[in-house]
């Protein structure tokens, strides 16, 4: 069967997707908002439409990236109807597992098929075709879209039923998001004992201390040359979108009855920081709030002497 793809969500993540499928000569229509992103997506070989149901109406398998699982349960209320009989939705948004699962059944209740399949790696990730995909579904529909997967990303993992996807999702940038914090509040601490921060790298990336924070998204200019340290924090993953992962966690933490006490923190952290002028900056921005804090501390300390 001939694979005719819908792609609704054409933006920072989507657009360079769908762009991906496209230029691998699958058909592919799609539909977003954003005039500016439609444009942007049609220049790359997508046939644009003016409403999603019409991209829906003429695919057997539709892709969704959208900014929030309210989002992706509205979009589906019009989005079942339209699509024929069967299609496989697959949501590579990153949602509540609960939503995800609400979605599968809606999916599968106007009788059709659908998996969860979020991504890691970014903007960077979506255009280069580097991403990971987590999916969560039936093993038969993870063989069907596999080498739409293989075409958009580089490590395409199976996690087991619905929601599973969204779930291991959820878990990563949960230990991204504390990881980030650790190694910031590292350099920090090795700012004041009068430690080079390449010395720190050298020593914690070839030591117990590795971890893709610090070895793919160091914190401070230097080590890393494409990290976004070095481009004054451009993202990247901006702070906002991690604090809206860590959310996520910390529903599925007090759902769950999880004895979590890190993971709260740092969701309040981020939280905190996409509340400020940071929020769309990459997320390894931290460091600045942490050095921040500590310099204004230790004035207060002084102050008090």
């Amino acid at each position: 069967m001939t694979k005719r793809i819908a792609f609704i969500g054409l933006g920072n993540m989507g657009g360079y997707m769908a762009a991906n499928l496209a230029a691998a000569g699958y058909q592919v229509s799609g539909y977003d908002l954003a005039t500016e992103a439609a444009e942007k997506a049609r220049r790359n070989g997508i046939n644009t439409t003016t409403t999603a149901e019409e991209a829906a109406s003429h695919a057997n398998i539709v892709f969704t990236m959208l900014p929030s699982g309210q989002h992706l349960l509205e979009a589906y209320e019009t989005l079942l109807r339209a699509a024929p009989a069967n299609t496989l939705f697959v949501d590579c948004s990153t949602v509540d597992v609960t939503q995800a699962r609400q979605a599968r059944d809606l999916a599968l209740n106007a009788g059709h098929r659908a998996m969860d399949a979020p991504v890691s790696g970014g903007t960077v990730g979506a255009e280069a075709a580097t991403l990971t995909f987590m999916a969560g579904g039936e093993p038969e529909d993870f063989t069907h879209i596999r080498p739409l997967l293989e075409t958009m990303g580089r490590t395409i993992i199976h996690c087991g039923d619905p929601g599973a996807g969204q779930a291991a999702k959820i878990c990563n940038n949960l230990i991204l998001g504390i990881t980030m914090i650790a190694v910031s509040e590292a350099f920090v601490l090795g700012e004041k004992l009068g430690l080079d921060h390449q010395a720190l790298y050298d020593v914690a990336s070839q030591s117990s201390g590795a971890c893709w924070a610090l070895t793919n998204n160091c914190p401070v200019p230097g080590p890393v040359p494409t990290s976004p340290a070095n481009r004054n924090y451009q993202p990247g993953f901006m702070t906002s979108l991690m604090s809206k992962d860590l959310s996520l966690a910390l529903n599925a933490i007090n759902d769950t009855g999880v004895a979590a006490e890190i993971g709260p923190l740092a969701a309040k952290i981020y939280r905190q920081l996409s509340h400020g002028p940071r929020a769309h900056d990459d997320f390894s921005t931290v460091i600045n709030t942490i050095r921040d804090q500590t310099n204004t501390a230790h004035t207060a300390d002084k102050a008090t002497l």
